[in-house]
């Protein structure tokens, strides 16, 4: 391969990758996944079945329904973070208290597990906000007053004090300010 051979042509798998980033891009991804995993926790570990030498132990305690209804919660909250970007707010805060009630009510929340990354979760969709559209750049051989670099605007005579410093409050005696703003 050489300098001059062209580049491929994106493939499928190229493409769909990028899109797939643009659209992550447009939505709190991370945060409602950390929610649907704390969420995955929390409803998993009351049910599991975990094998210990030839016994079966199971961690069916009285919080069981508890844990379903939190974590299902959890669950969808995590998907509407993804489709409805809108209520990042909204689902961010759910997000927390159903971490917060799940330590009492199932669990110690996941066995710590999921209700810190629910809790993680929904902080980063509190504190996600949508970036701003792309601004289109102005062509790189503008002419100087076509959009290129800001010209300089010439500035008015500025006040002096008695030792030629330049006053930058505009609150000198020799103004009229005398150290008084008005709001209006």
């Amino acid at each position: 391969m050489s300098a001059e051979t062209s580049a491929a042509a994106p493939g499928q798998f190229t493409r769909r990758r990028l899109q797939f980033r643009a659209w992550r891009g447009t939505r709190p991804f991370w945060a409602g996944l950390l929610v649907m995993l704390g969420g995955f926790l929390i409803l998993y570990i009351p049910y599991a079945h975990l094998p210990l030498a030839h016994l079966t132990m199971t961690m069916g305690t009285p919080g069981g329904s508890g844990s379903l209804i939190i974590g299902v919660l959890l669950i969808v909250i995590g998907i509407s973070l993804w489709v409805q970007q809108h209520i990042r707010v909204f689902g961010g805060v759910a997000a927390i208290l159903l971490a917060l009630v799940s330590i009492p009510m199932s669990n110690i929340g996941g066995f710590i597990v999921g209700f810190l990354t629910a809790m993680i979760g929904g902080a980063m969709a509190v504190a996600w906000s949508p970036g701003a559209p792309a601004q289109p750049q102005p062509p790189a051989e503008a002419a100087p007053g076509e959009g290129g670099a800001p010209q300089a605007a010439a500035l008015p005579d500025q006040p002096t004090d008695m030792f030629g410093n330049h006053d930058l409050s505009g609150t000198n005696p020799a103004n009229g300010a005398n150290g008084r703003h008005s709001a209006g």
